[in-house]
């Protein structure tokens, strides 16, 4: 804690102030009037002379002894001056919002750091008193009492309601960070999604109920943000700020600090264990409300220019200083850190926004609500479906409009209904989540989903998915994928937009890809290249990499929604209303065929790879009923799957190849042959929808990219280090930093993270491999309430040795070369790993194969996929960097230079 500014100068009659020895506790804090004696005066200066009595016995007691030993003191101090004056001294002080510090006393002494005192002028002449508060005390006993995790169906709010509303009034009438917190808590404590849900659905639950003003920021905390991505609202707090927070409050040093930091590896877990240690504040904590957290947060936001991070520290110090107990310390701390780590992802949220709004609403509405009774009374397929049509409602909402700042508020005066589609509508300039496209690995598995339709097959370019709003004053806004805005990234294509709408058209919200190109001769250029553009204030006479908007798809024209139009009627719009501008803005390269034009598919698809495309999207054109699956079909797919299997430069993983032939690949005479036979004639697909669907993954929209094997060219790579995973995947190493093998140097230069082919028992075993006493791997805890089994695991983290590490390195390697992101843990490089790959790509942050292709960046891969682990192999074996340069130089000598604006044939005609 930092000195005062200003000292109490001690009245001992001396005028060598200087070079005073160093003093205990006892000698600041007991003298809290003024001596009258000279016999005391000489005690004083008999004290400073020599001090190392008291000291010594300071030292021989412990915080709490002293502590008490000091109240005692104060107590009998206040009572004298309280008869003196002719009132009684208060005993204690609380709610001071006073800067922390001491005002009427000397410095916190070193030796007692757990101690951090606020002083409080009293009535009576001026007089200060100290009085000790608990920190266990001060935790909120109420919220910590409610049962979150119950069924939604047997927790009742109203129960607990009125308790909590008098408890929050004599702090404002607001609802308690605790209350959240303890939320927070039962969520961690928990892997079933099932109890997830009714957790947060039973916390939303009391919200609405008991203070509804209080949901919208809670919702923003939980969902780990403060703003939807399309507004910048960005904390921009670094680690320092926090760690000096709690050396503040907490009286830690750095050395404790990282001592505790390095045990436990999260920055919540520290602050959990640091206000741990601080047993008494001569300060009783004001609670933190749901409401001042969130106002805090959007504070630090909204702090720039000079001295705001004077500002932001003391708000930040100010929360950690208000938090009550470890655990609100803790998700204080995680939240400041953007790391809440509760698994409480949007979609979670959503579902239980819906299910808490059909249970439950503010006092001041009055829309319908789900009888308990009647569902309790519901079969589990029935209730199923009375949830599932409420969230489909809350997400088709939040998919056209996601912002939980229009929703909420909605959703507390309508609740959940029809009528919340008609006020969360799309609208211009707030971006609606895009549809994506399911991934297929082959052309065969494509047109067995696709068998019987007519569908469109797009080039996938290799650029930036872009959304692009432009309403009828001519203001335009441009959003990424994630919903990001990229309006001042792109000022070319902001003056390009109102070149290009045609007669009759206003407003607008089209979808295309954006990609660097050269607009002399149209080659397409790679992402890497578009990557090099500047993000921020761009000005147009400075931009150096020119860009080519390909729009595929229309949503909103005119003030109407196209969402529910078919995708040939969308594009057809599309193509029909808009100006080409060659090398600038044009549709995406299409052509329309069926399940039976294989060869025109195989060959449209070809040209794509050629061209630096990734592959090709396939999208359904109309919307048809379902559609039964003959006999006679199903085979002729059949022999066109076949067809394409046969093809060299489609082949499929060895994983799709186990899926092959349903029909007549099978061996007679088995015993369910008939049975399959006739189960599969009379079966009927699943229909196919032409509309687009915001943010769902449908397979309407299919994804077709390179394969991976098409080029037979692996690499044997070296696994260096690792990440925590997100979610699920926390418990074990998710995303994997592999490298190779420098022959040169004998170095091993980092090459990409790799998260794709690797399963559970693999993350599992690869976590006991590579282990750094974290206890990540342990079991559920909940597990045997849940009636399941546990794997065996020992739950005691206190009987864990912390210091007996597996394979793992608590620093980086001098013979690694990476200087990206810290990762959570070094690997001891002994493992070769086969990996695959779709392409090799320029990398301004991985240093593999550098001064070999490009002497400022090095190379890195683009999709790597784990294979296998080559136990024949050793690290010296591993592929080198002039190897992975040589695969580069032979890719790119695989593409040729197609103009953009090149005629497909004879599939390609446009359809208006």
């Amino acid at each position: 804690m930092p000195s005062p500014t200003k000292k109490r100068k001690l009245n001992t009659g001396s005028s060598k102030p200087s070079a005073l020895p160093s003093r205990g506790l006892e000698y600041f804090f007991s003298k809290q009037k003024d001596n009258k004696s000279s016999e005391n005066g000489k005690k004083d200066v008999e004290e400073i002379d020599n001090p190392s009595s008291k000291h010594d016995q300071a030292h021989c007691m412990t915080d709490e002894e002293l502590a008490r030993k000091l109240q005692s003191e104060w107590d009998k101090e206040a009572e004298t001056a309280g008869r003196a004056s002719g009132s009684p001294a208060p005993s204690t002080i609380s709610n001071s919002r006073a800067t922390p510090g001491v005002t009427e006393t000397s410095q916190t002494p070193r030796e007692f750091p757990n101690l951090v005192p606020d002083v409080k002028k009293a009535e009576n002449k001026g007089k200060g008193t100290l009085s000790l508060q608990s920190v266990s005390a001060s935790v909120d006993s109420i919220s910590e009492s409610i049962p979150f995790d119950e069924s939604p169906l047997t927790f009742d709010p109203a129960e607990y309601a009125p308790k909590l509303q008098e408890h929050w009034s004599s702090d404002g009438g607001d609802a308690s960070y605790a209350l959240l917190t303890r939320c927070f808590v039962l969520v961690n404590g928990t892997s079933s999604r099932i109890k997830i849900v009714d957790t947060l659905v039973n916390c939303l639950r009391v919200l609405i109920e008991a203070d509804p003003e209080s949901l919208l920021p809670a919702v923003w905390l939980a969902t780990n943000s403060i703003s939807p991505p399309y507004i910048s609202l960005e904390l921009g707090l670094g680690g320092s700020a926090i760690s000096k927070a709690l050396k503040n409050v907490c009286g830690l040093d750095g050395r404790s600090l990282k001592a505790i930091y390095d045990r436990h590896g999260d920055a919540g877990d520290v602050a959990f264990e640091a206000k741990k240690k601080q047993s008494f504040t001569l300060r009783k904590p004001r609670p933190l409300t749901v409401k001042g957290v969130y106002q805090s947060l959007v504070k630090i936001a909204n702090s720039q220019g000079q001295g705001s991070g004077e500002v932001k520290q003391r708000i930040v110090d100010r929360l950690l200083q208000d938090a009550r107990g470890g655990e609100e310390s803790r998700y204080v701390v995680r939240t400041l850190c953007q790391h809440l780590r509760i698994g409480a992802v949007k979609t979670t949220m959503l579902i239980a926004l819906s299910r808490a709004f059909l249970l439950s609403r503010p006092p001041s509405a009055d829309f319908p609500l789900k009888s308990v009774s009647d569902l309790k009374a519901l079969k589990k397929e029935e209730l199923a479906e009375v949830w599932s049509r409420a969230e489909e409602i809350v997400k088709a909402c939040f998919a056209r409009r996601p912002n939980y700042n229009d929703l909420i508020p909605t959703m507390l005066e309508i609740g959940v209904c029809d009528e919340l589609l008609l006020r969360c509508d799309l609208t211009l300039h707030v971006p609606l989540r895009p549809m994506l496209g399911s991934i297929t690995r082959d052309l065969s598995e494509m047109l067995t989903k696709l068998q019987g339709r007519d569908f469109a097959c797009e080039f996938k370019y290799d650029g930036q998915r872009a959304q692009v709003h432009c309403d009828d004053k001519g203001k335009v806004s441009i959003f990424s994928r994630h919903l990001e805005v990229m309006t001042d990234k792109y000022p070319d294509l902001v003056e390009l937009v109102l070149k290009i709408r045609g007669e009759g058209v206003s407003s607008f919200i089209m979808e295309g890809e954006v990609v660097a190109v050269d607009q002399k001769t149209g080659e397409l250029k790679n992402f890497q290249t578009l990557t090099n553009r500047a993000r921020k204030d761009v000005e147009i006479g400075s931009i150096t990499i020119e860009v080519c908007l390909f729009a595929f798809d229309l949503m909103h024209l005119n003030g109407q929604p196209l969402l529910d139009r078919p995708f040939r009627e969308r594009r057809s719009l599309l193509r029909s209303l808009f100006i080409e501008i060659p090398h600038r803005f044009t549709w995406v390269k299409s052509l329309d065929a069926t399940s039976q034009d294989s060869e025109v598919v195989l060959d449209f698809f070809k040209q794509a790879t050629d061209t630096k495309c990734e592959g090709i999207m396939v999208k359904i054109l109309d919307n048809l009923p379902d559609l039964p699956a003959t006999s006679q079909a199903a085979e002729d797919l059949n022999q066109t799957a076949e067809e394409i299997r046969e093809n060299e430069t489609l082949s499929l993983p060895a994983k799709s190849k186990a899926k092959k032939g349903t029909g007549k690949g099978k061996a007679k005479g088995t015993s369910g042959d008939g049975a399959g036979e006739e189960k599969k004639s009379s079966s009927r697909r699943k229909a196919l929808l032409a509309t687009y669907e915001p943010d769902k993954r449908l397979d309407s929209w299919l994804k077709v990219k390179k394969d991976y094997n098409s080029s037979f060219d692996t690499l044997d790579l070296v696994p260096v280090a690792a990440w925590h995973g997100q979610g699920r995947k926390a418990k074990w190493w998710s995303p994997i930093l592999m490298a190779v093998r420098n022959d040169a140097t004998g170095s091993l230069e980092a090459v990409c993270k790799c998260i794709s082919g690797f399963t559970d028992v693999f993350y599992k075993a690869n976590k006991k491999f590579y282990d750094d006493g974290s206890g990540e791997d342990l079991p559920d805890a909940n597990a045997a309430e849940r009636g399941e089994e546990g794997d065996g695991i020992d739950n005691n983290l206190e009987e864990r040795n912390s210091e007996n590490y597996k394979n793992v390195r608590r620093s980086k390697p001098s013979f690694i070369e990476y200087y990206g992101p810290e990762p959570d843990v070094w690997f001891e490089p002994q493992e070769v790993w086969e990996m695959a790959f779709a392409d090799i790509t320029l990398s301004p942050t991985y240093t593999a194969a550098i001064g070999l292709v490009s002497q400022e960046r090095g190379l890195s891969l683009r999709f790597p996929r784990f294979l296998k682990k080559r136990e024949d192999k050793g690290i010296e074996e591993a592929s080198s960097s002039e190897f992975l340069a040589g695969l580069y130089r032979k890719q790119e000598a695989k593409a040729p230079i197609v103009p953009a604006d090149q005629e497909i044939g004879d599939g390609d005609e446009e359809e208006l």
